[in-house]
């Protein structure tokens, strides 16, 4: 079986809001609450870069 890390990169370009692990590990990383995380996924999607984004522009 060939080694991938194809699902890993995907996995990592996305935040899962439903995972505390992963809405903890952003909020801490943007220095915002988790409430914020969970509503800029809910506003543009679960892509990473997207979330991140969003919450850069509501500094």
């Amino acid at each position: 079986m060939a080694d991938s890390t194809r699902g890993r990169n995907q996995d990592r370009a996305r935040v899962a809001a439903g995972q505390d692990h992963e809405v903890r590990y952003e909020a801490e990383k943007q220095d915002v609450s988790r409430a914020e995380v969970k509503q800029a996924v809910h506003e543009v999607g679960n892509s990473r870069k997207k979330v991140e984004d969003r919450l850069d522009r509501a500094d």
